[in-house]
């Protein structure tokens, strides 16, 4: 497996040395002093202004390098594809908990099984196509594993998708996220890597309209207001995504 970042980012090209950045900040600001102090207001506000846009420069430049180093910082990660057994165990942990709220048959399992498979595809399909750049479906990260991985701007961005029949996440699902994303958080701290962090919560929803606004509440209210690092939750209406890729 080609385990290089840069296989799935966009790479920018590496931004102007800092050093030269911060010299001609220092030599526009002394500029602005010695105008002042002579009262030349006119020349100060002048070169004022090209200060501004120099630290604007400095900003973007920054941020591309950071995304430069991000996209060969890869190099250090303990990262790869997750082996069928974690996809089976997660699978069957997912569709087990489906069978219970939907009260669902053993004959049926199997049949559930492959809605909770379409609707995990579909879900990631999409956020591909909202973000605009490739996914690493089913890896682990630091021995965690993910239903998903993308790097972007120089941030890691970790994917975890469930799929709601009732209007809201199990708290031992939650629970299992936090630890894990919170591992990675320390792994990548302990290796001193200067990619970012971020956990994305793709949640595929079969609700009524009531229900679906009762989650948005829940969730609203403080759910995952414990997380170790940003995050962010996505709301994706499962009739929506089969219209979307499936039907014609």
């Amino acid at each position: 497996m080609n385990s290089s970042f840069t296989t799935f980012t966009k790479v920018s090209s590496p931004a102007t040395l800092t050093i030269i950045e911060a010299a001609v900040v220092f030599l526009l600001a002394a500029a602005i002093v010695a105008a002042a102090a002579s009262g030349y207001w006119l020349i100060a506000f002048i070169v004022f202004l090209a200060l501004i846009g120099t630290l604007v420069l400095a900003y973007f430049a920054l941020t591309e390098t950071r995304k430069a180093a991000a996209a060969t910082d890869n190099a250090s990660f303990d990262w790869g594809a997750a082996v069928p057994e974690i996809q089976k165990q997660n699978l069957n942990v997912e569709v087990f908990e489906l069978a219970k709220i939907l009260e669902v048959e053993t004959e049926q399992m199997s049949d559930l099984q492959s809605a909770y498979l379409v609707a995990e595809d579909l879900a990631l399909r999409q956020i591909q196509q909202e973000e605009g750049i490739p996914l690493m479906r089913h890896v682990t990260l630091c021995n965690s594993p993910f239903d998903a991985v993308y790097l972007k701007d120089g941030i890691a961005v970790c994917l975890d998708v469930s799929f709601l029949v009732a209007p809201e996440i199990r708290q031992e699902k939650i629970d299992a996220m936090m630890r894990k994303i919170a591992h990675v958080k320390e792994e990548f701290k302990r290796l001193g890597t200067v990619t970012g962090l971020r956990l994305m919560v793709v949640m595929v929803t079969q609700l009524t309209p009531e229900d679906e606004a009762y989650l948005r509440k829940t969730l609203n209210s403080g759910t995952f207001s414990k997380t170790p690092v940003d995050i962010d939750l996505r709301l994706l209406d499962f009739e929506m995504l089969q219209r979307l890729y499936v039907t014609s």
